[in-house]
């Protein structure tokens, strides 16, 4: 019962920032029954709709996005086991809604003994899936013990965690050995599972699903709808700065200053990551004396026509991926500060010239497959990213190329979906046949 004398220190310490952000920016509130107690009997009889049922656990935006395909793939070739989808945060849940509908998101309970139980017992299901890695012993031990597989897809894991983990392995060591099956993005990281504690006939490298889920073309409806409504013309040069952190809009706002003047053919497009940071950002804009036309203006308050002294703010949920293809120029956040980076593939699939900064220790074998490849430029400060934005513009066949050759590196790495579903599916019959026998 270790885990939850730890979760309850680790509330009361953390409870002042919490009240904080639960009253300054509406954090935390939502789903908090769930939460704390899990899933009741009325709940989960909406979730699977009284049918066998796949749970997999999405923790936010990012490991939401992983979803679509595998989802649509488990039930193709299974139609008869429901996948209900569970996330943490506000964001997750309400993409995960967008993408799959309210009647099978719920919120993942903490990982209290109670609440775990509770849910598990009432959902009842044949898999655990866990994309990318939640290590909540609790509910990983209570599955187990429940003959209920838990696997982990498209997995990764950092030195940084992995050497944290292995300081705890007293503890933590049994959860890595719980697990049924690991997908692993590489060799890397297959190394440290099994060091963790995950047993080597346990672990597979199947890839990244980011490569599959990554976009191919930009000639789609809903990337055309988003460049309808922001007035871009055909001469534009489109710079979107994407999934940001703090410091890095007032970065790309002054570059933009710097460029406009000389290029008038460039515009802006900033889409924060967080959204209780908006109106900040917004402040940001029109502090310089550029204007910000915010995209939660809705689809009727488009620009007629896009001038080089507006900026685009993004200041919605779940659009990022189509407006990367609606640029020529990317620029991925969360790598100029501690953030770890951001999904650089998205932009690399629609072919666009990519940089990012210099932490990507969270895509560190994706932006490293791009560098080798030279398919994308990393670039270190502001000065450095003035000068890839400047280079795009005054070379356009050096652009071209770029994105080109990010486009031939997301092919050639396609393929982690089928390996995953395949495994996922042989789990299944597995213990379907444990069971009978």
């Amino acid at each position: 019962m270790w885990p939850n004398a730890l979760y309850a220190i680790a509330l009361m310490l953390l409870s002042p920032v919490v009240a904080y952000r639960m009253f300054r920016h509406g954090r935390y509130r939502r789903g908090a029954p769930q939460k704390l107690f899990g899933l009741s009997v009325s709940e989960a009889r909406v979730l699977t709709q009284g049918r066998p049922c796949m749970w997999i656990h999405a923790v936010s935006v990012g490991e939401v996005n992983l979803l679509p395909s595998i989802v649509a793939e488990l039930e193709r070739f299974d139609p008869e086991t429901r996948v209900i989808i569970s996330t943490s945060t506000d964001t997750g849940y309400d993409l995960a809604v967008q993408r799959f509908g309210t009647d099978r998101v719920f919120f993942c309970p903490l990982d209290f003994t109670w609440a775990a139980r509770r849910t598990l017992k009432h959902l009842s299901p044949k898999q655990l899936i866990l994309a990318e890695l939640e290590l909540w012993p609790n509910l990983i031990r209570i599955a187990t013990e429940n003959g209920v597989t838990v696997s982990v897809i498209n997995a990764r894991l950092s030195e940084r965690s992995a050497s944290r983990y292995q300081q705890f392995a007293k503890f933590l060591a049994p959860t890595f050995a719980r697990l049924s099956w690991v997908g692993c993005q590489d060799e890397t990281t297959r190394d440290r599972f099994a060091a963790c504690g995950t047993a080597t006939k346990r672990l597979s490298v199947t890839g990244s699903l980011k490569y599959d889920n990554a976009p191919t073309t930009r000639d789609t409806d809903s990337v055309a709808k988003l460049a309808n409504w922001a007035g871009v013309d055909p001469w534009h040069q489109i710079w979107i700065v994407g999934s940001t952190q703090s410091g890095e809009e007032a970065m790309a706002i002054n570059i933009y200053q710097s460029l406009r003047v000389n290029h008038p053919e460039l515009r802006l497009v900033i889409v924060p990551r967080h959204k209780e940071r908006f109106d900040e950002v917004a402040t940001l804009i029109q502090d310089v004396g550029l204007a910000a036309h915010r995209r939660s203006c809705g689809p009727s308050s488009g620009l007629a026509s896009w001038n080089n002294d507006t900026v685009i703010l993004v200041d919605t949920i779940g659009e990022l991926r189509d407006w990367w293809g609606v640029g020529q120029i990317a620029t991925v956040g969360g790598s100029f500060g501690d953030r770890g980076g951001q999904n650089m593939l998205e932009p690399a699939g629609y072919g666009s010239a990519v940089s990012f900064g210099p932490n990507t220790r969270n895509f560190r074998q994706i932006a490293g497959d791009l560098i080798d490849a030279e398919a994308a430029v990393r670039v270190h400060d502001q000065t450095e990213l003035e000068a890839f934005v400047r280079r795009c513009l005054d070379d356009i066949p050096a652009a071209d190329a770029l994105g080109r050759a990010a486009k031939a590196v997301v092919k050639k790495h396609r393929g982690a979906i089928k390996r995953t579903v395949n495994s996922i599916l042989a789990r299944q019959d597995d213990a379907a046949n444990r069971r009978a026998a």
